[in-house]
């Protein structure tokens, strides 16, 4: 089957397609021209132009896939149901091995596997195949709306996909294949493995249940625990399902997706399973918590009996995943259980609120903080506090909350000096910036243990907007120095942020060819990393000396040849000052003075 399994064979290009196309354009126009007006065919046409008026096109074509003779009539719709309903853009090979399952038999045949040339005759025209990605995709978006508004088209579509997918993975093909195997033979086996149960949820009939039941029956040891856990763990990767020796049961997949019929199900029949740990060390409760299937969470802890505060290997509670992904409703469940502390620590020392205030969820930290035995003021074991966290998540609702507190300190700085408002500004939450800076207590210019201070961390991440604020304050020094020398503006050309080093060029305290203790310079830090624009910008100041070598021995020119930025060296060499023939040496720069563009 050309297209489908083979990376070797390269997606074709059909002139059919291009055929049915025209079939496509032809029946708008025939359309526009059954209009009696010609007001009324303007209309029609503007419609038709953008893509809201292909509705008579797209029935007339459905009408004809569904007359089709034989079998190719049900090929055409269900692959426009698969292309519909699908949980992410299907490759060629994916699609064609999804329609070649048979429900209700153990073998999988690859011979039944349809060519794309069949396809695209079977839809008439409704798909295409982008050639880049091999993907399958419909013909305009507009065919996506009108597929999902034709509730007589499909037949329970998710509970069919669903279904089918399952079938797939309890067929003799899949249950014999190895971790080893060469999976591009098997291209359905990742996405059913990785997304049957998202359809399950949506639609459970009782035939997908029976057959989800089945393959929990050795889901431990089932290749497709592995794509799940591991999707799940680091997304585009994958891991054999038994790593660790540890156990990812049927019990374990169906709360990672929800999905309550089958979590009762199997409270009954897998009852050892329910504190169990998989190999991130996740029970089925954790899985349930952390991805905020709160009728799980209920079923766990009532009916199965699940242990609430169990931890996993990071000794992070199930109510440490419901703060950090924000999910309110499972947090809530979880606090009505006496056994659950809100205030528990992980291995890191940091607790649920400081989760929840890192990424910004304002409902799970409020009902956090009704608990008395909160701190909002406790440091974790790198002496961060909640405050800390909720500046750099940017989530000016919970900022509020946390400076409401009189024991919170809105300038403490953690371990390595670094202020709330130096994550702020690092991270460009101008909102929150704007909020520190309103306090009396808080240092607009206060150094870390490095030196720098929160504009240095603003310049480096490009936040224009927020340099300007505190650039605005007459405390902030903008050539203020760290450790080694390097100002903001150093930061800013290293890291091409334009915008920041045009502000900074502004100020005439800014020394525009400041070496720091490398001799490096704004000019030869920019050099270094390729930043083309920047160094045109500084070459601009009269102060700017193209051609400085630094404590290396290496001129802007060397530095930018060295790394092979091609448009910097050009445009030094435009400078008349430049020595193309500048002799340098490339020792080793010490550790902790490298900058992303020194080597």
């Amino acid at each position: 089957m050309s297209g489908a399994g083979d990376p070797e064979n390269p997606i074709p290009h059909y002139p059919l397609i291009d055929t049915f196309r025209f079939r496509l354009v032809s029946l708008s126009i025939e359309a526009i021209l059954r209009e009696p007006t010609i007001y009324r065919r303007r209309e029609r046409l503007s419609r038709t132009a953008d893509g809201l008026g292909w509705g008579d096109a797209y029935g007339t074509t459905i009408e004809r896939i569904i007359v089709l003779d034989g079998g190719k009539s049900r090929l055409g719709i269900e692959t426009l149901m698969w292309i519909s309903h699908a949980e992410q853009p299907l490759r060629v090979d994916v699609l064609c091995y999804a329609l070649a399952v048979e429900l209700g038999s153990k073998d999988f045949n690859t011979g039944n596997a349809p060519s794309l040339l069949t396809l695209v005759s079977c839809c008439q025209g409704l798909i295409t195949v982008d050639e880049e990605t091999s993907t399958v995709r419909l013909i305009h978006p507009t065919l996506q709306e009108y597929l999902l508004s034709r509730l007589d088209l499909f037949n329970r579509p998710h509970s069919a996909m669903a279904e089918i997918c399952l079938t797939f993975l309890n067929s003799k093909l899949v249950k014999a294949l190895s971790a080893n195997c060469m999976l591009w033979k098997t291209p359905f086996l990742n996405y059913s493995s990785r997304y049957w149960g998202a359809h399950a949820k949506r639609d459970l009939s009782g035939s997908t249940k029976s057959l989800a039941l089945e393959l929990f029956r050795e889901y431990d040891s089932h290749i497709s625990a592995g794509f799940l856990i591991s999707e799940a763990d680091s997304p585009g990767s994958w891991t054999s399902p038994t790593r660790s020796g540890a156990r990812f049961s049927g019990l374990h997949c169906a709360s990672f997706f929800g999905i309550v019929e089958l979590v009762t199900a199997l409270v009954e029949i897998d009852s050892h399973y329910i504190n169990g740990k998989d190999s991130l060390g996740y029970t089925p409760l954790t899985w349930a918590a952390r991805n905020g299937h709160g009728g799980v969470v209920r079923v766990l802890l009532g009916r199965g009996g699940a242990s609430p505060d169990m931890t996993d290997d990071r000794c992070r509670t199930p109510l440490s995943y419901a703060a950090q992904y924000g999910h309110e409703d499972v947090a809530k469940i979880l606090l009505e259980r006496e056994e659950v502390s809100p205030n528990m620590t992980d291995n890191g020392g940091r607790t649920p609120l400081s989760y929840a205030a890192q990424y910004g969820h304002e409902d799970v930290a409020k009902i956090l903080l009704r608990h008395i035995e909160v701190c909002p003021n406790m440091e974790d074991n790198r002496g961060r506090t909640l405050l800390s966290y909720a500046a750099q998540g940017g989530n000016e609702q919970v900022i509020s909350i946390l400076l409401a507190r009189q024991t919170v300190n809105p300038d403490e700085p953690y371990n390595y000096g670094r202020t709330p408002l130096s994550y702020a500004a690092g991270d460009g939450r101008a909102g929150v910036v704007k909020m520190l800076l309103a306090r009396q207590e808080v240092n607009p210019d206060k150094e870390d243990r490095e030196g720098r201070t929160p504009l240095s961390h603003a310049s480096q991440g490009g936040h224009e907007g927020v340099a300007k604020i505190l650039l605005a304050r007459q405390e902030v020094n903008p050539a203020e120095p760290n450790c080694i020398g390097q100002t903001p503006l150093s930061y800013a050309a290293e890291y091409g942020s334009e915008g920041v080093v045009k502000l900074l060029l502004g100020r005439k305290e800014v020394d525009p060819d400041k070496p720091d203790e490398l001799g490096m310079t704004p000019l030869s830090r920019a050099a270094s990393a390729g930043r083309e624009e920047v160094v045109k910008l500084l070459l601009e100041q009269i102060e700017v000396k193209p051609d400085k070598p630094d404590e290396l021995g290496m001129t802007p020119l060397s530095r930018a040849a060295f790394g092979g930025h091609e448009g910097v060296v050009k445009t030094l060499l435009a400078r008349q000052e430049v020595d193309p023939d500048w002799p340098a040496v490339f020792p080793t720069v010490p550790s902790g003075l490298q900058g992303p563009g020194v080597q």
